[in-house]
């Protein structure tokens, strides 16, 4: 199946849940190239908006996204990568950057 990057201007959206508790851990965007780099190295990554580069979710804390299974939508514009976390997922330290609840 083909990916449409087109939609977004050359990004896609990124759910990452847990593959073993089915928590959603993070949302983040990926090029084409931090697609394929997730493919590769099974490890998620993702392209930075802010910093307009690549980034390997745990490159630098060692709290690695470890692809396990992926999936794409039906409109093939997003995806939804279960992963099994090494460590916390979000930079806050927190194993879910969806921690804020609103009441």
């Amino acid at each position: 199946m083909k990916i449409d990057f087109d939609k977004m201007k050359g990004l896609i959206p990124a759910i990452i849940q847990d593959v073993k508790t089915g928590e959603v851990l993070m949302l983040g965007f990926m090029n084409k190239e931090a697609w394929e780099k997730t493919l590769r190295i099974s490890r998620v990554t993702f392209w930075s908006r802010t910093r307009k580069q690549l980034w390997t979710k745990g490159e630098t804390s060692g709290n690695f996204l470890i692809v396990k299974k992926v999936y794409l939508d039906c409109d093939q514009d997003s995806v939804l990568i279960k992963a099994e976390p090494k460590g916390p997922t979000c930079h806050t330290g927190k194993k879910s950057c969806f921690f804020k609840e609103i009441k």
